[in-house]
């Protein structure tokens, strides 16, 4: 299995759902700046759980950007010992963008997210057919219960995000066409009803 090292800018993000990496293929480097010298009880013992798979990296000197060129020179170094490994720089920094273009640009697999939720990882891969995406949007109607969108336009924007805004307009509106013709969508001017399955 592929390994996926995580790399927190910890200057810039203190995430609090390190738990998420435990039973996964991770691991994990916290980088943190000379003048942070107190980590929260909560991510040592996040970390801690990781055991061999985590470790801290303390710049011993401060400068502007020193933190982001250390996160550059380990994924130089670790991706000339794996060339398989997937990189995932964890910041809100938007600096280092340039960087993973470059990575992907040489067959380095790299991306930055915000938290680590949000790591491609954990978020499930799109489903392609046609069919498939309407199961998918039936069960998130389902799941929804009483807080289901009322207009068509909500309804529209709430698919959008539920495939990770990833659809073009032109399949957002062909998948609205087919749950219409399916009856689980009904449209009355810009209002919209539902007739989903009932749960067993």
């Amino acid at each position: 299995m592929r390994t996926n090292f995580v790399l927190v800018d910890f200057e810039n993000v203190q995430p609090s759902d390190l738990g998420l990496l435990k039973d996964g293929p991770f691991k994990v480097k916290l980088f943190l700046g000379p003048n942070q010298s107190k980590v929260p009880v909560a991510l040592a013992s996040s970390l801690q759980a990781l055991g061999n798979n985590a470790e801290y990296i303390v710049l011993e000197t401060a400068g502007n950007n020193a933190l982001d060129f250390h996160i550059a020179y380990y994924i130089g170094l670790l991706s000339a010992e794996d060339r398989s490994a997937f990189f995932h720089i964890v910041s809100k920094d938007s600096g280092f963008d340039p960087l993973i273009k470059h990575l992907k640009g040489k067959k380095v697999f790299a991306q930055r997210s915000a938290c680590i939720a949000d790591i491609p990882y954990f978020k499930p891969t799109l489903p392609a057919a046609p069919e498939a995406q309407i199961e998918v949007v039936v069960a998130d109607l389902i799941r929804r219960k009483a807080s289901k969108p009322r207009t068509q336009k909500t309804l529209l924007s709430t698919m959008h995000a539920l495939f990770k805004k990833e659809l073009s307009e032109q399949q957002l509106s062909q998948l609205f066409a087919s749950l219409c013709s399916r009856g689980v969508v009904k449209v009355e001017g810009t209002k919209v009803s539902y007739e989903l399955p009932v749960e067993p």
